[in-house]
């Protein structure tokens, strides 16, 4: 498993087996993890862009869309972002 992908099942305490939906709330299930702050070409060797306020769970789709519109990722770091807020509240 990646690290950053490690970094954000362990932040919501998925396991192997959990369904994880999109947080773009499009309905589909996650199948990514997206960087929203792009590592850059080469990876992110010091991983300091694997962490949970960067990294959203999303579907295929959803993350091409965050990937080629800065709106969209944008849109979709908010809704994360509350997400996190809502979390810690409640965990």
């Amino acid at each position: 498993m990646q690290r950053h992908t490690k970094v954000y099942m362990d932040f919501f305490g998925y396991g192997d087996q959990d369904t994880i939906m999109c947080e773009s709330f499009c309905g589909k299930r996650a199948v990514d993890v997206h960087h929203i702050d792009a590592r850059g070409m080469g990876g992110n060797p010091d991983a300091s862009k694997d962490v949970i306020e960067n990294l959203v769970g999303l579907c295929r789709n959803c993350h091409e869309k965050a990937e080629h519109s800065e709106e969209f990722n944008e849109s979709v770091k908010q809704k994360h972002l509350r997400r996190i807020e809502l979390w810690k509240k409640t965990h």
